[in-house]
């Protein structure tokens, strides 16, 4: 059976909230949140799922209203736990990318992160197999996932996506094998 899941990186958030988990989005995000409404709204979808963190819930909202969804959260899609506020962000991602256990005191490695949202996805595609999927996500978790299945997205790839907020990456799985992997523009 084919899965199909609509990975949704959160719409422009406000980086001047430093709490990474009540980080809501701007006005240019909640515009976002309602081109991801239209783009979702004719795929049908079964299931949505969420990180549990502010941005994520609020790109997906709308959707989630209109087709009248419950939003079921996962912890084990949150962000990466950086461990403390990085000045330098861009330097300490390549850090990351280039070390995979590279982690800050407190924080997360990014193997640390692939792992829980792999075990996280897998656990989706087993309860919801064969159905369509939207999951709330972010760019680092989404980045290691897509990492996890295509090696060659390294720190580049992550570069290639970070300011773009909101994304949809598609993925189809059959069973829990990937088929496919969609970057669509909205």
């Amino acid at each position: 059976m084919m899965t199909s899941i609509y990975f949704v990186r959160h719409a422009k958030a406000d980086f001047t909230i430093r709490d990474d988990a009540s980080r809501p989005l701007t006005e240019e995000g909640k515009e976002g949140a309602i081109k991801v409404m239209k783009f979702l709204e004719d795929k049908d979808v079964d299931l949505i799922y969420s990180s549990p963190y502010k941005r994520t819930i609020d790109t997906i909202k709308p959707f989630a209203d209109k087709i009248k969804k419950e939003i079921i959260l996962i912890d084990g899609f949150r962000e990466r736990a950086v461990g403390c506020w990085v000045d330098d962000f861009n330097e300490f991602a390549k850090n990351q990318w280039t070390d995979f256990d590279f982690k800050l005191e407190n924080g997360e490695s990014l193997k640390e992160v692939q792992t829980r949202n792999i075990e996280s996805l897998n656990y989706v595609i087993n309860e919801s197999c064969g159905k369509t999927i939207v999951v709330g996500t972010h760019g680092t978790a989404l980045s290691t996932i897509i990492n996890y299945f295509d090696s060659k997205f390294d720190y580049k790839g992550f570069e290639s996506i970070k300011n773009e907020m909101p994304i949809i990456i598609k993925f189809v799985f059959y069973k829990n094998k990937i088929k496919e992997i969609e970057k669509i523009i909205i």
